[in-house]
């Protein structure tokens, strides 16, 4: 079996209501969130899930106030850049082979230029819904691909866009499944590891979300959720949510195989 180390990268964090991680839940509270990018090398492929937040999050934390106030800014201290955490690794952008992206959002895609040989990985279903909807209460144009990036992408990077079918194989042990339940671009990305089978998405941020079956509140399907959560408990060893804290609780210093 083809096998990968996988590595936790901390980008940020930031605060958000229990609603939003907990389906009609937690109306009293806020949790914390830790956005993470992902590293998973071997057998030839050095890939990246999520390319972190711009370098200035001045303008993504602006938007994200006007929707849930100041409280929900994200934060993000020296050092957690994503060059300067793949540089903490010993890889440098440009030996980075496929970025893979989900979901298409700010905290995600602001980076790709950064990555000049890269195979750029996204949802079919994602990239066909952010071109053919106009309006959207939750994927908005603005917040999903910024325009700076949007032209790099359809321009000098095009060649090296790939559009995933529901169902892809990236390379032997390497995977990805379409499973929206957040976004119409969100997917699960498994890698096979000396743990057995990895399963990384955006689809649950907390680990509590597919162990008790509670969706995310902040999902744009519920049925797409639980169904993505039954087959992660289904076919995973590891589940690592984007988003959770407590991953480096769990994996320490972030290794996780």
């Amino acid at each position: 079996m083809d096998e990968y180390a996988i590595d936790l990268l901390r980008v940020g964090a930031g605060e958000v209501p229990g609603p939003e991680i907990f389906w009609m839940s937690a109306f009293d509270s806020w949790y914390p969130l830790v956005f993470q990018s992902v590293l998973v090398r071997g057998n030839g492929v050095t890939a990246l899930v999520n390319t972190g937040p711009a370098r200035d999050i001045g303008p993504m934390n602006e938007k994200w106030a006007t929707v849930l106030g100041q409280r929900a800014r994200m934060v993000r201290a020296d050092g957690e850049f994503i060059a300067d955490r793949l540089f903490e690794n010993g890889v440098e952008p440009e030996e980075i082979t496929h970025v893979i992206l989900t979901p298409l959002q700010l905290y995600s895609v602001s980076n790709i230029p950064l990555f000049p040989n890269a195979e750029i990985c996204l949802a079919r279903r994602g990239w066909v819904h952010f071109h053919t909807t106009h309006e959207h209460p939750h994927d908005d144009r603005s917040t999903s691909i910024p325009d700076d990036v949007l032209v790099h992408l359809v321009t000098e990077a095009w060649p090296r866009v790939r559009l995933l079918e529901d169902e892809t194989e990236l390379a032997p042990g390497l995977r990805t499944w379409w499973c929206g339940g957040h976004h119409r671009a969100s997917m699960v990305v498994e890698a096979d590891s000396t743990k057995g089978t990895v399963a990384i998405s955006d689809s649950y941020f907390y680990l509590e979300n597919v162990a008790r079956d509670h969706p995310i509140g902040i999902s744009e399907n519920i049925y797409e959720a639980t169904a993505a959560y039954r087959r992660v408990r289904e076919t995973a060893d590891v589940i690592v949510p984007l988003y959770d804290p407590k991953n480096f609780d769990r994996f320490a210093g972030g290794k996780v195989a």
